[in-house]
């Protein structure tokens, strides 16, 4: 089952791919609805903080998988010393008491060092994972925010260019009309001649 985090970065590629259009003679840059990208980041932005609490819990049950490994541990101790201290309660058998116990003792030793060993191999196990797969959300997250801003930089950088372009067009070709003054052109205020 996916989860919404993935979902939204499903959107955010489907809208690119589908509803986006390419720029006039652009086979690489799209022209998007700000609105409604801001909305599916702004989503994605609310929904990260939910994932990562999920994989805390997750970590979080690596404690209680090593604590259910300890208590077998103890249990497993504690039956060794009951069985150890009957043994020893009897003198004439106490040498084959005291070999048996600690045999027992070692037994139980090993196998709780080998429960403790899983749980602790599976709980990192089960860490990695969760954080591998937060950090691919967010890798794929900064990838799409990343080429947003790219496309909207490189638009924004070709209108200045354009625009600067005409403005020099412009002011070339005021320039090359070289209009003379009124003084220059014999042009004078006929109101002046009234007074």
């Amino acid at each position: 089952m996916s989860s919404r985090i993935e979902q939204i970065i499903e959107e955010i590629e489907e809208y690119i791919d589908r509803d986006c259009k390419f720029q006039p003679l652009s086979t690489t840059k799209i022209i998007v609805n700000k609105e409604h990208l801001e909305e599916l980041l702004r989503e994605l932005r609310l929904k990260t903080p939910d994932e990562i609490k999920r994989y805390q819990k997750i970590i979080a049950n690596r404690d209680a998988i090593l604590a259910d490994a300890q208590a077998k541990a103890d249990a497993m101790i504690e039956e060794a010393q009951v069985q150890t201290t009957e043994l020893v309660s009897e003198h004439e058998i106490m040498q084959q008491a005291y070999a048996q116990a600690n045999e027992i003792v070692t037994q139980a030793t090993a196998q709780a060092q080998e429960i403790i060993d899983n749980a602790t191999s599976d709980a990192n196990a089960i860490r990695i994972g969760a954080i591998q797969y937060t950090d691919d959300l967010m890798a794929n997250a900064e990838s799409i925010i990343g080429h947003t801003l790219d496309s909207y930089t490189t638009k924004y950088d070709g209108l200045i260019s354009s625009l600067q372009e005409c403005y020099e067009t412009v002011r070339a070709n005021r320039a090359e009309l070289d209009i003379p003054t009124e003084e220059e052109s014999g042009i004078y205020n006929s109101q002046d001649d009234l007074f």
